[in-house]
């Protein structure tokens, strides 16, 4: 079992803002330090519809050993549906997860819609080396159409759409971009495990 990293394992204290020197992290309360595995996070954003629920299963199968990819919407729950913009606490708990992972030796991919702003400003921040971006994008049209597609209980509305239509033209001036509109799955898990190969040199 690993420890919250946020929680100090000399007396216990709970750091709201953990303080953190290379990989060596320190507890505000007693001086403890102690050392930590500091590794990067891979953020696969975009667009809902672009492609990451199907390139993520896939990218899995590839890195197998290597990486441990995760869909962050297994703890979109009752208890972290923040209505604060940005959704803190549900970023803020997405971070402290992945970082208990990474002190199993293997680095997170994340996949969700998510932008640098909402995670960047973080206390957990602290816990990486670095943040990669990617979004997967596509064309606006095929996005509208994949999203209507879905079930009702998705609760795809022509309002919810728009705004997402909104979010795929600004993360793609925010974030390195893959537009998957033409380009068959295994051609785009490759490009996507070609960029956390070069994350993780």
């Amino acid at each position: 079992m690993v420890l919250d990293l946020r929680i100090c394992p000399a007396c216990g204290d709970r750091a709201e803002r953990p303080i953190a020197e290379g990989s060596t992290l320190s507890c505000g309360r007693c001086g403890h330090r102690w050392p930590f595995r500091r590794l990067p996070l891979f953020a696969l954003t975009g667009p809902s519809g672009a492609g990451k629920s199907t390139v993520g299963p896939a990218l899995a199968a590839r890195m197998c050993g290597d990486v441990v990819v995760l869909e962050q919407d297994v703890l979109w729950t009752g208890a972290l549906r923040d209505d604060v913009p940005g959704h803190p606490a549900f970023r803020a708990a997405w971070l402290r997860m992945a970082a208990m992972l990474h002190q199993n030796g293997r680095p997170v991919v994340l996949c969700g819609t998510v932008a640098p702003p909402e995670l960047e400003a973080l206390p957990e921040r602290v816990f990486f080396s670095d943040v990669h971006y990617l979004a997967l994008v596509a064309d606006p049209a095929v996005l509208r159409r994949r999203l209507r597609a879905r079930p009702a209980w998705r609760e795809w509305d022509e309002e919810r759409i728009d705004e997402m239509l909104g979010f795929t033209a600004w993360i793609r001036g925010q974030v390195d971009h893959f537009d998957t509109t033409d380009v068959p799955l295994d051609e785009t898990v490759a490009y996507v495990e070609k960029w956390v190969r070069a994350g993780l040199a």
